[in-house]
């Protein structure tokens, strides 16, 4: 008989052991086996050159820190049996099925409002049918309708697993070092008060850097400029060939994308279509890079001209800023050539976010030594987590010319006799 109970060697824990052949035989399904083909980070090996680790490494990951949390939780006396073990890691090992290329990247350019949370949910549907039933448990926790809360905690929560590993994984492949965390000392600070996930007080420093390690993640990683620029361009393709198709024009399009790019699928489009969900298990970051090589000999100037910018990494000149940028102080000349009907392919404007803790519904709580349970803001003395509280917005302009921004340092506001190219 095969052997299941593999072992697989990771560069960020050592060795991982597949607990069960039941999640072995999960791992080898086309489904979760697509996961090597997505990228966690989506563009940002475009600032960090190791960052072109994949989904499929970090759900192995979140498996194993799931497996770890449930046995320190056993060894505090929180009666935990086999099968809601087994189900707890097969629940984390999944959570991320429904991201498409480039994970965040294009969950809008290609479905319309479908977030990657109910994409999950519908293909574990569909392995637990596959699975004759098997995933029914796993299938509740992740819900959260499981009658033990703290096992949708670990799975979905202010420090569940998924969060845990990518905040190490990210880490240590980017080579961002304030990223680190201590996610031993932090599982083994977890505990369980009325069916609830807790942490010690004990505990609470390595909680607080948690916080401040994912908030600085966001910034320096998740939300580098650079990575922004290099997203604005990839959506601005993909927007190009859907104008294209409706146009009439046919684009080089073949496969699963063209299923996506032709149709507007939305979560009603999913439960019409059986099709859908097959042709999304089918879609990963190859078949978006395949297509922009492709696209580089288009007979679309704009589409050629932006997927040889990116193919080259010749990417759109950047500013990011919190406050918005007002268009009258800044001038944007469109690349040679081109109308101004094609700007909104060439300046690209947004705001992006960091939510280092947000307490509504999933707060993070501490045991005290006391015996009392409070919010980690209360039991905290350092400023830095009610700050943490407070989602930050930032607003960028990108740009296919360098983008000139009028500088006034006293007030904020521009003063045109300065200008300054930002690049």
């Amino acid at each position: 008989m095969k052997n299941k109970r593999k072992i697989i060697n990771d560069p960020v824990y050592g060795f991982l052991q597949i607990p069960s052949d039941l999640i072995f035989e999960i791992i080898q399904h086309p489904f979760f086996q697509r996961l090597r083909r997505i990228k966690q980070l989506g563009l940002a090996e475009m600032v960090y050159p190791g960052a072109v680790h994949t989904r499929f490494q970090h759900a192995l990951g979140a498996m194993h820190l799931m497996g770890q949390a449930l046995d320190v939780l056993s060894s505090k006396g929180h009666p935990i049996d086999e099968a809601e073990k087994e189900s707890a890691q097969i629940a984390i090992l999944l959570h991320d099925l429904g991201h498409g290329p480039f994970s965040h990247v294009l969950e809008k350019q290609l479905l319309h409002q479908v977030p990657h949370e109910w994409l999950s949910a519908q293909l574990m549907g569909q392995l637990n049918i596959q699975f004759q039933g098997k995933l029914t448990t796993a299938l509740a926790m992740f819900h959260g309708t499981y009658p033990r809360p703290f096992f949708h905690q670990l799975i979905s929560g202010q420090l569940d697993m998924d969060r845990m590993d990518y905040l190490k994984r990210d880490s240590f492949f980017t080579g961002v070092v304030e990223g680190t965390i201590g996610v031993e000392r932090l599982i083994k600070m977890l505990h369980v008060v009325d069916d609830r996930l807790v942490v010690e007080e004990k505990g609470l420093l390595s909680v607080e850097n948690f916080l401040n390690a994912r908030r600085l993640m966001y910034w320096q990683v998740y939300l580098h400029r650079t990575a922004i620029a290099a997203e604005s361009m990839l959506t601005a393709i993909l927007e190009r060939v859907r104008w294209l198709i409706q146009n009439e024009t046919s684009p080089f399009l073949e496969g699963p994308l063209a299923y996506f790019l032709s149709h507007s699928v939305s979560k009603t489009w999913v439960n019409e279509h059986s099709e859908a969900l097959h042709q999304f298990s089918l879609l990963d970051d190859m078949d978006i890079f395949f297509h922009i090589k492709k696209w580089q000999f288009d007979s679309d100037a704009i589409l050629s001209y932006l997927a040889k910018r990116l193919i080259q990494r010749d990417l759109f000149s950047i500013e990011l800023k919190s406050m918005p940028l007002p268009e009258s102080y800044i001038k944007l000349p469109l690349p040679p050539g081109f109308s101004e009907e094609s700007r909104a392919y060439f300046v690209r404007q947004g705001q992006v976010s960091n939510k280092g803790y947000l307490p509504e519904g999933s707060q993070i709580w501490i045991l005290t030594k006391q015996g009392s349970v409070v919010d980690i803001a209360e039991a905290s003395d350092l400023p830095t987590i009610k700050a943490l509280s407070h989602i930050v917005k930032k607003y960028y302009v990108s740009s296919a010319n360098p983008i000139y921004l009028s500088v006034n340092l006293g007030s904020g506001l521009a003063d045109s006799s300065t200008i300054h190219p930002v690049s």
